[in-house]
């Protein structure tokens, strides 16, 4: 009994020791310019280039109409330690495929401000950038920065729930520490990821490391039926000439899409390929003169993520193998940046696993704002079970990258 007792005083002890102040400093802008920049460029330089400030300047410009962007700067006595990136999104019924004809009484109850730690744009931990010097008591801080936030929206609607996305396993064990603040990890579809040989410099080379039954099955369902078809694929350099079609080939993907948290503007194609420069390629498919369908692929540091898809559906119903023509287009351009791995997202896990792609797990760490309610939320999370990548290896065994 006397032990059971110590360790719910401890508990309790613990508990108020982390929801009081953390002691960091801290800087927020609703625009990065508000920032030092000189100490933001400091803790992202050499990072993900989602964190560069080139970036974010960007995204403020051609930002979708229903995100609002918001940064932090934590510091302690030694300067800033993390920057943080976080957006607003207005959640309705309008993001729900399946609630666009919903009677109103249901859909106005649907209408939310989310605080998002992260960038909905993108996959991958692009919430929060540590300097060299900083460890995990920072996400203490974190904690703080995503409270200050949200009381400070009260004026503008109070948002409701908050959460970090995309969060890998090692960032989960380091940031244990929000399980203690009401945050609840929930585990995401896994984001499928290619790991490339470093002995391929070639997309032939690549087929080659794959088992017969593989192979084969690239060039007969993919390539074979997609050059008879009278498609072509290119790369597409003036993007500004091609903004209208590249909008309206991902319109037809995203449109079909069961939850649509966003929808790009016209003009973030030419924003982003301006901003990106070599960083960024896209492929297009061409069949009669007319586009149909394309990819970007972005080098983020060692990694190419296989950013931005769309493509024709009345097309691709017609049999012709769209899809996953652009995934070996942005595989090839991969190896050709020298990359070491190709992150392609959540979606379409069999494809993708049958590219040789493996399941690197992902979770979203979230909270209600009131407690009560944060309770009964909390069990229901756990019930959500994200599909499972199915498990397949295309490589010859002394083939496999590792």
């Amino acid at each position: 009994m006397k032990q059971l007792t110590a360790k719910i005083v401890n508990r309790l002890k613990e508990r108020k020791q982390v929801r009081n102040a953390t002691g960091f400093s801290f800087a927020f802008a609703d625009n990065l310019r508000y920032l030092n920049m000189t100490d933001w460029d400091n803790v992202t330089r050499g990072q993900s280039f989602f964190f560069s400030s080139e970036y974010l300047k960007m995204l403020e410009s051609v930002c979708p109409e229903n995100l609002e962007l918001r940064y932090a700067l934590i510091g302690n006595s030694d300067g800033p330690v993390a920057a943080v990136c976080m957006q607003i999104v207005r959640i309705s019924a309008a993001q729900f495929g399946q609630l666009t004809d919903a009677p109103s009484r249901i859909t106005e109850k649907i209408a939310q401000r989310v605080l998002v730690c992260g960038n909905l744009l993108t996959y991958g931990m692009h919430a929060v950038c540590f300097a060299p010097n900083a460890d995990a008591t920072i996400w203490h801080g974190v904690a703080e920065t995503l409270y200050r936030i949200r009381r400070a929206e009260k004026l503008s609607g109070q948002p409701d729930i908050v959460l970090i996305k995309d969060i890998p396993e090692t960032v989960k064990t380091q940031s244990a520490l929000l399980g203690k603040l009401s945050y609840t990890a929930v585990e995401t579809e896994p984001n499928m990821v290619l790991t490339l040989d470093p002995k391929w410099r070639t997309h032939a080379d690549y087929l080659a490391g794959l088992t017969s039954k593989y192979r084969s099955a690239v060039k007969q369902q993919i390539f074979k039926p997609f050059d008879e078809a009278g498609c072509e694929l290119v790369v597409l350099s003036d993007i500004r000439e091609h903004a209208k079609t590249l909008q309206d080939l991902y319109l037809q993907v995203h449109s079909n899409a069961d939850l649509r948290p966003f929808t790009l503007r016209p003009e973030y194609w030419t924003a982003l390929a301006e901003t990106a420069g070599d960083k960024l390629v896209i492929h297009g498919v061409r069949r009669q003169n007319k586009l149909i369908g394309f990819i970007a692929t972005l080098k983020d540091g060692d990694t190419a993520f296989a950013y931005h898809i769309g493509f024709d559906r009345d097309v691709a119903q017609t049999g012709i193998p769209i899809y996953l023509r652009l995934l070996h287009a942005s595989l090839e351009q991969a190896i050709a940046f020298g990359c070491r791995q190709v992150s392609f997202g959540r979606t379409a896990l069999e494809p993708k696993a049958r590219l040789g792609c493996e399941p690197e797990p992902m979770h979203v760490w979230v909270r209600h704002r009131q407690p009560m309610l944060n309770q009964f939320i909390r069990p229901l999370l756990r019930f959500i079970q994200p599909n499972d990548a199915p498990e397949l290896n295309p490589f010859k065994k002394t083939s496999k990258p590792e």
